[in-house]
C-alpha cells in the first residue's frame, strides 16, 4: 500500500470510550501518523441517535445510524466497536470479519461468550481481531500473551482485574468501613455504576478472565465455564481477622492448570500479606502469570477508564495499520487447542477461612469437629474472637488445613443442621498464589 495512502477507521459508539478513541484519531493525527506511516482518518462513527448533543464536535468523520453504511465504506479497513452490551455489538463485529475488514474491540461481555468463534473466523477470513481493551484496559496483557509469551507454557494467572471491587475491598480494609458504605463512596466518585451488581457479583471479573484464559491457555474458555463468586458476604471484621492471620482479602480472577485439567474461577480470597498482588490498593489492578520459561511476571495499572481503555484500543488500531501500510500483517494469529479438560470448583484443594457464631457454652467444638473430621477436614486452628454474653453466642475463626472444596461445602451444609451454630458468617478460600509443580501443568 502507498504510505501516502490513509488508513480509514470506522467507528462505532460514540459514548465515553468512544469519545476518548475520536479525540485520538482527530487531536492525534500527526503522531499517529508518523508511528503508521500513513495517515489514519476517522471516516464515520455509527451512533444511535445522530441529532443528539455530544462532548465532541464531529468534523470530517459523518454520523450515521446506518451499520451497513458504515460496514460497505471500501474506505474503510479497520472497524472499532465500543458500544459496549453483547447485541447488536457482536452482529456487527461478525458482519464486519465477513466483510473482510479488520475489527478492535473492547467489549468483554461478547469476547467472554464469542471469543473463540470470532477469532476463528477473523483467522478463517484473513484479518485481524484486536481485543486488548476488553481485558486489562491499559495494561497490555493482551499483546504480551499473544506475542512475547508465546513460547511459555502458562501455568497460572492470579488477576485483580475489577478496579471497582478493589477500591471497595481496600476501603473495607484500611477504613474498617462495611460494604454498603464502601459501595456508597465507590458510586459517589464515579468508580461504581448506580447499580454495582455487575462488579460486586464478579460478573465483569469472570468477563474478563474468559478472554484472557482463552489466549493465555491457548483453550477455548467462555464465561459460562467460569465459576464465580462476588463480595457480598464479605464483613469488615473478616479483613481485621485476615490481618492477625497474616493475610489480605482479595478479589482473584484465577486461571491455573492442575494435572492437566484448566481450571478458571472468580471469587473473594485470602492471600499472604507479603505477596505483591496483596499490596494492589484502590482501583488498580494487576496481572500476575506463571510461564515455565519466563518465570513469574506482574503487570499492574490503571484497569479502566476512558484513559487507559483508549491506549488499549489504540494500540491495537496502530499495529493493523502498520500491517496494512506495510503489506506484513500484523496482530499474529491466535490458534486454539481443543480438548483440554475443564476442572470443577468442586476438584479444588486449597485451605478455608470460617467465620461461625455458636451457642456459648461447652462441647459445641467438639460438635463442629465431628462435622468437619466427617468430610475429612482438618482443623489447622481455632481462635474465638467475640462473645454476646446476653445472646450466650461466641464468634469463632477456624482455618483448616488443604481441604476439598466438595467436601467444605457439604460440611457447610452439616454445620447449618448443628443446633448450636447460630450463623455461618462467611467462608473464604485460602490462595497461596504459587506456580503450579511442573508436573501438574
Amino acid at each position: 500500500m502507498r504510505r501516502d495512502h490513509p488508513v480509514g477507521v470506522g467507528l462505532m459508539g460514540l459514548g465515553v470510550v468512544g469519545t476518548g478513541v475520536f479525540r485520538a484519531l482527530t487531536q492525534r493525527a500527526d503522531l499517529l501518523a508518523a508511528q503508521v506511516g500513513a495517515p489514519l482518518v476517522l471516516k464515520g462513527i455509527l451512533v444511535r441517535d445522530a441529532s443528539k448533543d455530544r462532548a465532541v464536535e464531529v468534523h470530517g468523520a459523518s454520523l450515521t445510524t446506518s451499520s451497513e453504511e458504515l460496514l460497505r465504506d471500501p474506505s474503510i479497513q479497520i472497524i472499532v466497536e465500543v458500544m459496549g452490551a453483547e447485541e447488536p455489538a457482536h452482529a456487527y463485529i461478525q458482519r464486519a470479519i465477513n466483510l473482510g475488514k479488520h475489527v478492535v474491540t473492547a467489549n468483554k461481555e461478547v469476547m467472554a461468550k464469542h471469543g473463540p468463534e470470532l477469532l476463528a473466523l477473523a483467522e478463517s477470513k484473513g484479518v485481524c481481531l484486536g481485543f486488548e481493551g476488553s481485558v486489562g484496559g491499559g495494561i497490555p496483557i493482551i499483546a504480551l500473551a499473544r506475542k512475547d509469551l508465546v513460547a511459555n507454557r502458562i501455568g497460572a494467572i492470579h488477576a485483580i482485574i475489577n478496579g471497582t471491587t478493589n477500591y471497595i475491598l481496600t476501603q473495607m480494609a484500611e477504613q474498617g468501613w462495611d460494604l454498603d458504605y464502601a459501595v456508597q463512596k465507590a458510586q459517589e466518585l464515579g468508580f461504581a455504576e448506580p447499580d454495582p451488581s455487575y462488579d460486586v457479583d464478579g460478573l465483569d471479573a469472570a468477563y474478563k478472565l474468559a478472554t484472557l484464559s482463552t489466549l493465555a491457555f491457548r483453550s477455548p474458555v467462555r464465561v459460562q465455564d467460569v465459576y464465580y463468586e462476588g463480595i457480598r458476604r464479605l464483613r469488615a471484621r473478616d479483613f481485621k481477622y485476615a490481618q492477625e492471620l497474616g493475610y489480605s482479602i482479595k478479589l482473584l480472577a484465577i486461571g491455573k492448570i492442575e494435572n492437566g485439567s484448566l481450571q478458571v474461577r472468580v471469587h473473594p480470597a485470602m492471600i499472604p500479606q507479603d505477596l505483591l498482588l496483596a499490596k494492589v490498593t484502590g482501583v488498580f489492578n494487576a496481572i500476575q502469570v506463571d510461564g515455565d520459561l519466563v518465570g513469574r511476571l506482574l503487570l499492574y495499572g490503571r484497569g479502566a477508564g476512558a484513559e487507559p481503555t483508549t491506549s488499549a484500543i489504540m494500540a491495537d488500531v496502530i499495529d493493523i495499520a502498520r500491517g496494512i501500510v506495510e503489506e506484513t500483517g500484523s496482530l499474529p494469529s491466535v490458534r486454539l487447542e481443543t480438548g483440554r479438560s475443564l476442572s470443577s470448583i468442586n476438584a479444588l484443594i486449597t485451605r478455608y477461612y470460617l467465620r461461625i457464631d455458636v451457642a456459648d457454652r461447652p462441647g459445641v467444638l467438639a460438635q463442629i469437629a465431628k462435622v468437619l473430621g466427617d468430610m475429612d477436614i482438618s482443623i489447622a486452628s481455632v481462635i474465638q474472637k467475640e462473645t454476646n454474653s446476653q445472646a450466650q453466642t461466641a464468634e469463632i475463626v477456624i482455618m483448616t488445613h488443604e481441604s476439598r472444596e466438595a467436601s467444605v461445602q457439604k460440611a457447610l451444609k452439616g454445620l447449618k443442621e448443628l443446633s448450636v451454630v447460630k450463623d455461618i458468617g462467611n467462608f473464604l478460600r485460602v490462595e497461596d498464589c504459587a506456580t503450579p509443580k511442573e508436573g501438574s501443568r
